[in-house]
């Protein structure tokens, strides 16, 4: 029977896993929640074939999805689907235009971190990805950016630059792996809910 509640998914990072740290703190607060149902995907390394996946997701829910969480390149498949739905999303240290700023670093062998899959990063994978990028947005007001400046692995000013005219929390210090993000949780819960943040919210999230 199709559930009549609102519908959070959450959208892991590139060779990254549903078992992330991060991935299961977020489904943890939510199922503590209990108000929404969330899903947290397997999804293919075929960026094509990923889509295809979190688009079935979003199709079956209808019009009961609630919000898209993506982290680094999930952040980006999002954007690309809160485009295209025109639905809220929140964003964790996203990657942007990854294949124009990363350029061959995807390409070749490549390891799941979590499930030690082997797999070919193909060029037809990196055009396809490129595909998705999305610039300007359409819909910005639909966004709340996080980021920490001390992201070793993504230059965060992209995604400040990006997400210009979207709600951002911009911490200092911090890494890739967000430091401390049980503590924005309930912030991006509540974006879910209302699209913005309250100045208490803001506050609370302003450092790590």
């Amino acid at each position: 029977m199709k559930s009549s509640r609102p519908l959070i998914v959450y959208i892991d990072g590139f060779n990254s896993s549903p078992d992330s740290e991060k991935a299961q703190d977020f489904l943890t607060a939510c199922l503590r929640e209990d108000a929404f149902d969330i899903a947290v995907p397997s999804l293919s390394h075929d960026p094509e074939a990923a889509i295809a996946q979190l688009e079935k997701l979003i199709g079956e829910a209808d019009k009961n999805l609630y919000l898209l969480v993506g982290s680094s390149l999930g952040g980006y498949y999002a954007t690309y689907l809160a485009e295209k739905y025109h639905c809220r999303a929140a964003l964790i240290n996203p990657a942007v235009s990854p294949v124009k700023h990363l350029g061959e670093g995807f390409l070749g062998p490549q390891k799941n971190h979590y499930s030690g899959e082997e797999y070919e990063f193909t060029l037809d994978y990196a055009v396809y990805l490129d595909s998705l990028d999305i610039n300007p947005l359409r819909y910005p007001e639909n966004y709340l950016l996080l980021v920490q400046t001390g992201d070793e692995v993504l230059n965060y000013h992209l995604a400040e630059e990006r997400y210009a005219d979207s709600l951002q929390i911009v911490q200092e210090g911090g890494s890739h792996r967000f430091e401390g993000f049980n503590n924005i949780i309930p912030a991006i819960l509540e974006f879910a809910e209302s699209g913005t943040l309250t100045s208490k919210s803001k506050a609370a999230v302003s450092t790590i």
